[in-house]
């Protein structure tokens, strides 16, 4: 799926594609961001849970200092060679692709030899020594990669999923797990959830309905990210209606 010029308008509630600072396109079955060249001023991306496997387009995002890549299609490391010229980026996360590989640690330190002026790496502060082994341990990548018959497109075990989440995209692209609840909430700069709370609502449920009701929730705080202060008002009125009408047929049980 192409992402549209429209569609970015929408999201980042901008007049113009120069106005756009923010973008949040989680889990929204893009292949294509070509539409990123036309992006001058954006400072923050959030294109995880989708199928893209190409950054060229991103070359020309100048001021982006936060990408969120988690869970694409990006088979070859040698797609950093379209980041190496953002000189502000400062936070990338890149796990759950294809390119990270059976290594982590050189995984890592190739991605940290050509992006040395990462502050962040899949949400794991880089230190100073780090910087200093990937000089040794990182492959240097020096051109683009090459492009096979397949353009922008799901590698053949992600198309298995690709299928699925056609059928059932929330059970596919939100997970039931807290590690993925509190993924999202780092992506989105909000507070993880607490193992205690997070555990105390799944105990008594059945597998199908807690995997229902945390699907309902991730959707939840990802679409309040686009909300503004009169919406997230309103939805302050009503969880706090929820949650007296809650407490008093707890009253009223016990």
């Amino acid at each position: 799926m192409r992402l549209s010029r429209a569609a970015v308008l929408a999201r980042a509630k901008a007049a113009a594609l120069d106005g756009v600072r923010r973008l949040n396109c989680w889990g929204s079955h893009l292949t294509d961001i070509s539409i990123c060249r036309d992006l001058p001023n954006i400072e923050v991306i959030t294109f995880s849970v989708n199928g893209i496997s190409d950054l060229e387009p991103l070359h020309r995002c100048q001021n982006l200092s936060e990408l969120y890549l988690r869970k694409n299609n990006i088979r070859s490391l040698d797609e950093l060679f379209h980041l190496k010229a953002l000189p502000r980026l400062r936070v990338l996360w890149l796990a759950e692709n294809p390119c990270c590989g059976p290594d982590p640690h050189r995984y890592r330190m190739t991605v940290l030899r050509n992006l040395p002026s990462l502050q962040k790496l899949d949400n794991q502060a880089v230190t100073e020594e780090e910087l200093s082994q990937a000089l040794v341990d990182g492959e240097e990548i020096t051109a683009p990669p090459a492009r096979g018959s397949v353009e922008n497109g799901w590698s053949e075990s992600c198309a298995c999923s690709t299928a699925g989440a056609t059928a059932e995209p929330q059970s596919h692209l939100l997970s039931c797990s807290l590690e993925e609840t509190n993924k999202t909430q780092e992506e989105l700069h909000m507070k993880p959830v607490p193992r205690d709370k997070y555990s105390s609502f799944s105990h008594q449920e059945t597998d199908c309905s807690c995997k229902k009701r945390n699907n309902v929730l991730n959707a939840i705080l990802l679409l309040m990210k686009e909300l503004d202060a009169e919406g997230l008002e309103i939805i302050q009125q009503t969880v706090t209606r929820r949650l007296q009408a809650f407490q008093k047929k707890e009253l009223q049980e016990e």
